[in-house]
């Protein structure tokens, strides 16, 4: 046997948090800068907030729309996870602005061109996926501008913390002050 070849480690729960801070901290360190960050994760909350009735399909929308906006899919993907965890309560947000928006008792004559099982899923859903568009873009605006300020803190107080240990080492490599 090759004494010389590495052997692949195997897999240890122990690694899994810093593998997590290893990614939290590429997410912050991200090239584009906080605002790219913060909008991949407006998007990614946004398209969640209308994904479910529309059976996982509006997924793919994150794709076109992080290439568009120039987003963080790392983000978006996170937002998405995110929107995950809190769709349920946000689900009879989304289906109350949907009734108060879509006109009541209103034929859509576009669906009669469908299959007699999309027609009804998608009468079924109308109101959550209108509604959870609408919320979707609201609770993506509201997200968007504290996450950006929150990770523009953080830049700021590393970016402050490597320039003071700069400076101490530059007085510490020059006692005499010359």
């Amino acid at each position: 046997m090759n004494k010389t070849a590495k052997t692949k480690k195997p897999f240890q729960l122990s690694h899994i948090p810093r593998w997590f801070k290893y990614k939290y901290l590429l997410l912050t360190r991200a090239k584009g800068g906080p605002g790219m960050v913060a909008l991949g994760f407006s998007i990614g909350l946004a398209i969640e907030m209308f994904t479910l009735p529309t059976a996982g399909l509006a997924f793919f929308l994150i794709f076109p729309l992080v290439y568009l906006f120039r987003a963080s899919m790392a983000a978006a993907l996170l937002g998405f996870v995110f929107g995950k965890v809190i769709y349920i309560p946000m689900s009879f947000l989304n289906r109350k602005v949907g009734a108060m928006v879509l006109p009541k008792g209103t034929r859509w004559h576009l669906l009669q061109l469908l299959p007699d099982w999309l027609d009804t899923f998608i009468r079924f859903n109308l109101k959550l996926i209108v509604g959870g568009a609408i919320d979707g873009v609201i609770l993506g605006l509201i997200v968007y501008f504290p996450i950006r300020w929150l990770l523009e803190w953080y830049h700021n107080k590393r970016k402050e913390k490597r320039r003071k240990r700069k400076e101490q080492l530059m007085l510490s490599s020059n006692p005499n002050g010359s």
